[in-house]
């Protein structure tokens, strides 16, 4: 394979996914470098408004409640979508970062909708507790895939 044909396959190639939730900044759902699909932080918004499933807020915007539950299964719909605007499918996942807001109360519930969703395919995982997301939410995830072949910037035999 040439050197022009390798850095073409590796051109970054960004996915806007039309079904899942806008993006809070200014950064694409995704980003496709050769067969690695690079998913931004997905949050359990739902898509064409700004509303949390399970989350109760107060006057001043503050989170008075949330139901880990129903955002967990939020943020695992926004990110099928994701991926399959990407051509990808559940089965690529590699990689997956976990943010909670809450580790002590929150952890067994996600863990236990997470083995739910990753009991055919079990993705590298971490799970880390931070003080706050930017949004009144209480989990995000950021994800890697492997894509098969098919999905992957085509590339041609070299033909030396």
């Amino acid at each position: 394979m040439s050197d022009a044909t390798d850095k073409a396959a590796l051109q970054p190639k960004i996915i806007h996914a039309e079904q899942a939730p806008k993006p809070v900044g200014l950064y694409p759902h995704a980003r496709q470098v050769g067969n690695l699909l690079f998913l931004s932080g997905v949050g359990p918004r739902k898509a064409g408004c700004k509303d949390i499933p399970g989350v109760e807020l107060d006057a001043q915007g503050k989170i008075k409640s949330y139901d880990i539950e129903a955002q967990c299964h939020s943020v695992f719909t926004n990110i099928r979508l994701i991926l399959e605007a990407a051509n990808a499918s559940w089965m690529d996942l590699v990689d997956v970062t976990v943010y909670l807001t809450n580790m002590d109360d929150d952890f067994d519930a996600y863990n236990r909708i997470y083995a739910e969703y990753f009991a055919d395919n079990q993705p590298c995982r971490t799970t880390i507790e931070i003080n706050k997301l930017p949004t009144p939410i209480a989990i995000e995830l950021k994800c890697i895939a492997a894509l098969q072949q098919n999905n992957a910037p085509s590339r041609k035999a070299n033909e030396g």
